[in-house]
């Protein structure tokens, strides 16, 4: 789980950068956003997990 958490972010992060360097492609801003947002909740569920 955080292995996969971590490439999500890694892969957000990636496309974020990409979606603000590049006009043409400022979808991949948004799904940056996403990813990074998806990442981000499976880690504070993994750390609510191990709490419990």
């Amino acid at each position: 789980m955080t292995g996969l958490a971590v490439i999500l972010l890694i892969v957000g992060i990636a496309l974020l950068l990409l979606g603000v360097f590049i006009e043409a492609a400022k979808f991949l801003l948004w799904i940056g956003l996403i990813i990074i947002v998806i990442a981000v909740i499976a880690w504070l569920m993994r750390f609510i997990r191990r709490q419990t």
